[in-house]
C-alpha cells in the first residue's frame, strides 16, 4: 500500500507544477488579450472540477458501497479526462521549453540576435495548435470510454490445443469472467446483457477469476440477481482477487472484517459460485478426467500471497491435464512455470488491460505491461499456456478506452487433431 500511495503522491505534485507552469504560460500568451478573463474562468474552473472528481472519488471509497449513480461516474470520468487533457498540453509546452531555453541562453551568452526567436509567433501558434490536437484527441476518446466503452463488452474466442488432453474433452467449452468490480457499477441493465452474451455462449464450464467487489463483499448485494443466473453444465468454479480479502477498507475492527470474509463465502454459494480456497475439482467424462486447481490469491507485493499451489493439487496429482485459476498474471512467472507439476493452462486477470490501451490485432499497448509483462491475451512457454482475461468490470477510472471489458470463450482440442 505504501508504494501505491507514494506514488500518488508523487502523481499529484508533478500535476500541479505542470498546472502552475500552465497557468504562467497561458498569462504569458495571453495576459494582455480582452480575453483574458475568461481564459482564467476556464482554467480555475477546470481544477475545480478535477478536484471535485477526487474528492468524489475519495468520499465513494469511504462511503456505503452502494450502486453509485450514473452521473457521479461520468462526472468522475471527466474530472479524469480533463486532468489528462491538461497534463498532454503541459507537457507539450515543458518539452518546448525545455528545446527552446537552451538555444536562448546561447543567444544571450554569445550577445547575438536571431531572426528566428525560440518563441517566436510561428513557434507559439505552432505549439498552441498541437497543444489542443494532442490533448483533444485522448479526451474525446475518454468520454467515449465513461459512457460507451465501460459496458462494450467483447467476446474473445480461442482454440487451444492441450498435449494432455483426454479425448473426451475435445472441444469442452470454457468460458471466464475476471474483475467484476461490482461496487463501480451504475447499470443493471448492462451488466444484465454481459451476464446474458456468457450464457449465449453456452459453455460446458464458467470461471471467475476473482475481484468480485472493489473493498467490501456488500458491493455485490444490487447484483445477486443477476450474477446468479450464470449457468452451465458443469456450474461456476470461482476464485477470490485481491480485493475479495477486504484490504482496502479502513475497518473498526477485526471481527468485522471477518463477517466480511465469511460473507464472501456465503455470497458465492448464494451465487452458485463454488469458491476454491486452495482446493481442486474433478471434470469426468467417461472414463476420462482433467483437474480444475483454484488458489487464492498470489501476487507480488503488496498484494496478498495465500495461494498455495502445493495444497490445491492433493488429490489431483494423478490427473494428466491440470487448469489453474489464479487471480494474478505474476503467480505464472513466479511460481506456476517453476513448479514440478506441469499445468496445461492458467487462467487469471487482474490488469484490466489498465482499461486504456491498444488492442488491435497488429498491435497491443497499455502502459500496464511495464509491471505486468503478461498482461492481456495468451501466452505460451513450451507447453504450457497463460490466459490474463482484460476483466469483465471497472474500477478507479469509470471507463474503458481502447481495452474493452472482456468475456473469454476457450474451447479445448487435443493437440494434433
Amino acid at each position: 500500500m505504501k508504494h501505491g500511495f507514494y506514488g500518488f503522491i508523487i502523481l499529484t505534485i508533478s500535476y500541479i507544477l505542470l498546472d502552475v507552469m500552465l497557468y504562467y504560460r497561458l498569462r504569458h500568451w495571453y495576459g494582455k488579450k480582452p480575453y483574458w478573463s475568461k481564459i482564467q474562468l476556464l482554467f480555475w474552473a477546470s481544477i475545480l472540477i478535477i478536484a471535485g472528481g477526487i474528492a468524489y472519488t475519495s468520499v465513494r471509497f469511504g462511503a456505503p458501497p452502494i450502486s453509485p449513480p450514473w452521473y457521479g461516474n461520468v462526472f468522475v470520468g471527466f474530472a479524469f479526462a480533463l486532468m489528462l487533457c491538461k497534463m498532454i498540453y503541459s507537457l507539450l509546452i515543458l518539452i518546448d521549453s525545455a528545446a527552446g531555453l537552451p538555444f536562448e541562453f546561447y543567444l544571450k551568452f554569445n550577445h547575438k540576435e536571431s531572426k528566428y526567436p525560440a518563441y517566436s509567433p510561428t513557434r507559439r501558434k505552432f505549439v498552441q495548435t498541437s497543444g489542443v490536437v494532442l490533448a483533444g484527441l485522448p479526451f474525446t476518446s475518454f468520454l467515449y470510454g465513461i459512457t460507451i466503452g465501460k459496458y462494450n463488452y467483447q467476446v474473445k474466442h480461442i482454440k487451444l490445443p492441450l498435449a494432455n488432453l483426454p479425448s473426451a474433452f475435445h472441444g469442452f467449452k470454457i468460458a471466464q469472467l475476471s474483475d467484476i468490480h461490482s461496487g463501480s457499477f451504475d447499470s443493471k441493465s448492462d451488466v444484465l446483457r454481459g451476464i446474458d452474451m456468457v450464457n449465449e455462449l453456452q459453455p460446458d464450464l464458467i470461471t471467475f477469476t476473482g475481484d468480485l467487489v472493489n473493498s467490501r463483499t456488500i458491493e455485490v448485494e444490487p447484483y445477486m440477481d443477476i450474477f446468479s443466473r450464470l449457468s452451465s453444465p458443469n456450474g461456476v468454479m470461482s476464485i477470490k482477487g485481491n480485493h475479495d480479502y477486504g484490504m482496502y477498507y479502513r475497518w473498526l475492527n477485526q471481527e468485522d472484517k471477518i463477517k466480511d470474509q465469511l460473507l464472501m463465502d456465503q455470497y458465492h454459494k448464494e451465487l452458485g459460485f463454488d469458491l476454491m480456497k486452495n482446493e481442486n475439482r474433478v471434470l469426468t467424462k467417461g472414463n476420462e478426467s482433467i483437474a480444475m486447481v483454484g488458489v487464492e490469491n498470489w501476487g507480488l507485493p503488496p498484494f496478498p500471497q495465500v495461494g498455495d499451489v502445493d495444497l490445491a493439487l492433493k488429490g489431483v496429482e494423478h490427473i494428466p491435464t491440470k487448469i489453474l485459476l489464479s487471480h494474478d498474471p505474476s503467480h505464472w512467472d513466479a511460481q506456476v512455470l517453476k513448479h514440478p507439476t506441469h499445468f496445461d493452462l492458467t487462467l487469471s486477470g487482474h490488469t484490466h488491460g489498465m482499461q486504456f490501451g491498444v488492442d488491435l490485432s497488429w498491435i497491443k499497448w497499455s502502459p500496464v505491461k511495464y509491471k505486468y509483462p503478461r498482461w492481456a491475451g495468451l501466452y505460451q512457454e513450451a507447453n504450457q499456456y497463460l490466459y490474463v482475461n482484460r476483466g469483465f468490470g471497472f474500477i478507479g477510472f469509470p471507463g474503458r478506452v481502447g481495452i474493452m471489458p472482456e468475456i473469454t470463450l476457450i474451447e479445448l482440442q487435443q493437440a494434433g487433431v
